[in-house]
């Protein structure tokens, strides 16, 4: 807890800093910040619910109240350029005090019950659809275990961004002459989002794996890897690739025999 402890503080002083360089969420009405910023850069969705077991389904619905409080508070945030996104700011400190309910939250790779469990898919969700901006990317947690096999799996391996109150954090910086809006929200038990800009982007990118593979560790443990890439095209002309993520991750399901090294 001592090493917890100090590790927030050394966000705090962070945040202090850099005071007056993160970005704010905007109080204007939805439609309004659509008209403002009417091109969508990139837009995505995810399912907020697993088939699991009764118990583990009472977390999900914990874990969704704790995402439509958290939404509230990144929504509608404006990303000027030069400025810097930082998830954990903008959300604050989940407590049960703040309305966040136990929801699901991986510990060592087990899911347990915790106050604010399941702000990760959010963190996902905006992570994964940066990787299709030119917004940068200056501080992305992986995770460290992979716990569901890949059945309707439709990202790579790997594709998204853990967070821990508040040292591990996502930070998203904007490095283009355009500001940039977030937009999240819940539809048809779907966590969507989109990103949107003042101006039509002429970059588009592809994510995609490379060097994917599994190792059977001492006391038969399998960790799998996975290098994460994105092609960068301009006008549709292809101009290069670029390494985004690297991951090593400890499997929490036997993994199909075929692909054991």
């Amino acid at each position: 807890m001592c090493g917890i402890a100090l590790y927030r503080m050394i966000r705090y002083f962070h945040w202090i800093r850099l005071s007056g360089s993160f970005a704010e969420r905007s109080r204007a009405e939805t439609e309004e910040l659509k008209g403002k910023y009417p091109f969508v850069v990139f837009s995505h969705s995810s399912m907020l619910y697993r088939n699991l077991s009764k118990e583990d389904s009472e977390l999900q619905n914990g874990k969704v109240d704790n995402l439509c409080i958290a939404i509230k508070k990144v929504s509608g945030t404006v990303l000027e350029p030069g400025k810097i996104f930082s998830y954990w700011k903008l959300i604050g400190n989940p407590t049960k005090m703040k309305g966040y309910k136990k929801g699901m939250m991986l510990v060592n790779g087990h899911p347990v019950a915790k106050t604010g469990g399941g702000l990760c898919a959010l963190s996902n969700l905006i992570y994964w659809m940066t990787l299709h901006t030119n917004l940068s990317v200056v501080e992305r947690w992986r995770h460290s275990y992979d716990v569901f096999p890949d059945s309707n799996r439709t990202q790579p391996f790997g594709s998204g961004a853990t967070c821990v109150y508040n040292y591990r954090d996502l930070m998203l910086f904007n490095k283009t002459e355009n500001p940039y809006l977030l937009l999240v929200w819940i539809e048809n038990n779907r966590l969507c989002g989109e990103w949107r800009c003042t101006q039509p982007e002429k970059d588009r990118y592809e994510i995609y794996q490379k060097e994917h593979w599994i190792s059977n560790e001492v006391g038969n443990v399998y960790v799998r890897h996975n290098r994460i890439f994105r092609k960068h095209f301009v006008d549709n002309e292809y101009v290069g690739e670029e390494l985004v993520a690297e991951n090593h991750a400890k499997m929490m399901y036997e993994p199909l025999l075929e692909n054991r090294q």
